[in-house]
């Protein structure tokens, strides 16, 4: 979710706002989980409104998001406990977790669907969080 390198303890925190759009905050702690914050805002706009599940998403003002990005969410858990998201041409991959800590048993589930659906989940990354 941040194009910043070295973030830990990485949240995104949700909003819907008013008109529909969708306020997006992240966060993430420079060098280690002590370090200093960085955060970002940005805005999403819901773009297939019959699934809800494909959206635009612009980071404003920052210099490498010059065009939205699309993120399509493409599996969420039974009890969405987790999400993950992609884009059309497959270049992103995230995990999002509700939780610090996602049950490892779950994430292989999750990773090997990926795996068996053509994408390089050798690429995923995992982000150092606090302990629950």
């Amino acid at each position: 979710m941040f194009f910043e390198n070295g973030l830990t303890g990485v949240t995104a925190e949700y909003a819907l706002q008013d008109d529909g759009t969708v306020r997006v905050t992240n966060r993430g702690m420079r060098g280690a989980l002590d370090g200093p914050e960085s955060t970002i805002q940005g805005v999403a706009k819901v773009v297939d409104t019959e699934t809800n599940s494909k959206l635009s998403v612009r980071f404003d003002p920052f210099p490498v998001c010059l065009f939205p990005a699309d993120y399509w969410i493409i599996e969420v858990g039974q009890d969405y406990e987790y999400a993950v998201v992609s884009n059309p041409t497959r270049s992103i991959l995230w995990i999002l977790s509700r939780t610090p800590q996602m049950d490892q048993t779950l994430y292989d589930d999750v990773v090997g669907r990926l795996g068996a659906e053509g994408f390089d989940t050798a690429k995923l990354e995992l982000t150092p969080q606090p302990a629950e």
